[in-house]
């Protein structure tokens, strides 16, 4: 746990179908010392607690109903009611295959956590969209952080002046 994060005063909004998945989570993030928690159980929820605001990371599960946690997301980042397109979105699921994880940064996820999980590697995802957030690219195709997570050099024959 390299940064030492405040979490008193960060405001979460955890989205899972499985109660007992939403009460681990909330229970490790009280642990970390966060205060304000909103829980929803399915996608319809989700998208009212955002509309009230006062929420500063999303913590959301992929497989939710009526909408995906995908889809989800793609209303935090293109919806005219999102208070906030920049909001951080942690996708925390059992659907870590590759397909899954591309497809969830494609639609902006800000970072990916597998089930099962530990608290350290839940901690190392938080503290990088506070202390380290990315910058977030609007293109034609694409709104959200930018998915580069390495900086390299390019000399080619396109490279932008």
């Amino acid at each position: 746990m390299a940064e030492k994060i405040d979490f008193s005063k960060v405001r979460f909004l955890i989205v899972d179908n499985n109660t007992l998945s939403l009460q681990m989570l909330e229970d490790i993030l009280r642990m970390l010392g966060t205060t304000a928690i909103r829980r929803a159980t399915d996608s319809t929820k989700a998208k009212a607690a955002l509309r009230e605001g006062e929420i500063d990371i999303v913590i959301t599960e992929r497989e939710l109903e009526p909408e995906s946690g995908i889809e989800l997301v793609d209303h935090i980042r293109h919806s005219t009611e999102s208070l906030d397109r920049l909001m951080p979105v942690i996708m925390l699921t059992a659907r870590s295959e590759n397909e899954y994880v591309t497809e969830a940064r494609d639609k902006g996820v800000t970072e990916f956590l597998a089930k099962p999980f530990n608290v350290d590697s839940l901690y190392r995802r938080i503290a990088a969209v506070i202390a380290r957030p990315r910058p977030f690219i609007n293109a034609p195709q694409y709104f959200g952080p930018d998915r580069r997570r390495r900086q390299q050099a390019y000399s080619g024959p396109n490279r932008r002046s």
